[in-house]
């Protein structure tokens, strides 16, 4: 419940930032162009909260529904104006100020995320160092000749001194499903250049990139020990509980969370003869895995989750850190690389290269916002600066309702010498209505997928 509830209030302080960030753009950019502005506002719906200031007695709101918000502004579309406020009605501007009013949202998002990005430089990235632990037989990476044990240093001559480092150069390259250089050091520290040639790779068909190229980073051993239970699974209904200690199961001694795991997963729907220990005393129980259909095909599933470690060990944890002008710098290209990387993933999405399952919604937001807030202030901040950077993008694009939308109709506007026709937006708002809509219940979609799927 206390999870639940880190996620919700997480999700909420999330989107209050971001949300802000964004619409505080239109507003500054307003201001200083001279556009009055008569609400700035946190959220949709009933106002929960509401205080009048400043020259132009502007309304701030907070609302009920904190998924958006929106700065009103004086036009004469939405209300009659007085002969004397006229110039400082938005329609009456320059295309170029409007433009440049509607741009500032995004814009503002952006440089949000930079400014995130540079004081997680600048404070240090906590990571953990990119050791193979396993490389599938016959995989990708098994053909590249990466070996257990190895470490990637470098990809494409990018070192990669993290797991996460790593994976965003290479889903970069899966991308391109061209050929990628890796340069890592075995356990022996000598060095390798290695080719993992991802032609025809389908390494984004379910975001899962690692696996998909056959390679499982180094994890510690995980004690096998009962951390959380299902409600109503397998586990807690034949009387497993937390803090339990896996001593056998059929006779068979485990020590490694990962060998009960693989056990179990071979035994659905069979009864599995258990010894636990729990607090100093010997228990035997009988579990029966349920029969869970998996694109591997049938697994058993008791619904019981490791006891994880406080935190990883020394050998594999290490800081990524820089100082404040190079802080800077990494900051404008951490953004730029992400930005394009997005982009790109919207490409392969619409031209179906990659799957649809990587869009994801305000639930999936919520659990990661959850998590990263569990992690603390750095992981949180990078979570902000990741969405950020997303709505940005998401806000930019081409789609009537959404800023990209107003943006194209100016550039029209801009060319022809003559507003869009009337009829032509409101057709635009339809269409744009009806492809948000299809978004948003996919997204919720893979969301419900994601959160009832994930049991194990």
């Amino acid at each position: 419940m206390n999870a639940v509830l880190i996620s919700i209030l997480s999700f909420a302080v999330t989107l209050g930032i971001l949300v802000t960030v964004h619409e505080f753009g239109h507003f500054w950019v307003a201001r200083k162009l001279g556009v009055k502005v008569l609400r700035f506002s946190v959220g949709f719906g009933k106002p929960l909260w509401m205080r009048r200031a400043g020259p132009d007695n502007t309304e701030y709101v907070l609302a009920a529904l904190p998924l958006g918000g929106y700065v009103k502004m004086l036009d004469e579309q939405e209300g009659e104006v007085a002969p004397e406020e006229l110039p400082r009605a938005f329609n009456r501007q320059s295309v170029s100020k409007r433009f440049a009013i509607v741009f500032a949202g995004p814009l503002f998002n952006f440089l949000f995320a930079i400014l995130a990005y540079a004081l997680i430089f600048i404070i240090g990235v906590p990571g953990i160092k990119p050791l193979v632990g396993e490389v599938v037989s016959g995989s990708l990476a098994y053909e590249a000749g990466l070996k257990a044990g190895d470490e990637i240093i470098a990809v494409d001559r990018k070192p990669t001194p993290t797991w996460e480092i790593a994976l965003f150069s290479l889903i970069g390259k899966v991308l391109d499903q061209g050929a990628v250089q890796l340069s890592v050091r075995d356990a022996d520290a000598k060095l390798r250049n290695l080719t993992l040639n991802l032609a025809g790779s389908t390494g984004l068909e379910r975001g899962n990139i690692l696996s998909n190229l056959g390679i499982h980073p180094l994890r510690p051993p995980l004690p096998a020990v009962i951390g959380e239970l299902e409600p109503k699974g397998a586990a807690a209904t034949a009387g497993m509980m937390a803090g339990d200690k896996i001593i056998s199961a059929d006779d068979r001694t485990f020590t490694d969370w990962n060998d009960f795991a693989t056990y179990v997963r071979s035994r659905a729907g069979q009864v599995i003869h258990l010894e636990l220990a729990r607090a100093g005393k010997m228990l035997s129980l009988e579990v029966i895995p349920a029969a869970v259909t998996t694109e591997a095909g049938i697994v058993g599933r008791i619904g019981a989750a490791p006891a994880l470690p406080t935190q990883m060990p020394a050998a594999l944890r290490t800081v990524v850190r820089y100082g404040p002008i190079e802080a800077v710098g990494a900051a404008l290209v951490k953004c730029w690389d992400v930005s394009v990387l997005t982009l790109r993933m919207l490409g392969k999405m619409v031209m179906g290269k990659a799957s649809l399952d990587n869009l994801s919604g305000p639930i999936s937001i919520a659990q990661y916002a959850g998590y990263s807030a569990g992690d603390g202030f750095t992981s949180f901040l990078t979570f902000l600066a990741i969405v950020s950077i997303s709505l940005g993008i998401l806000n930019l694009l081409p789609i009537p309702l959404l800023d990209g939308g107003h943006l194209m109709y100016y550039l029209i506007e801009a060319v022809k010498g003559s507003p869009v026709s009337q009829n032509l937006q409101f057709v635009g708002q339809r269409l744009g209505i009806a492809l948000l809509l299809g978004l948003t219940v996919l997204a919720f979609y893979n969301d419900l997928t994601r959160l009832f799927g994930a049991q194990s």
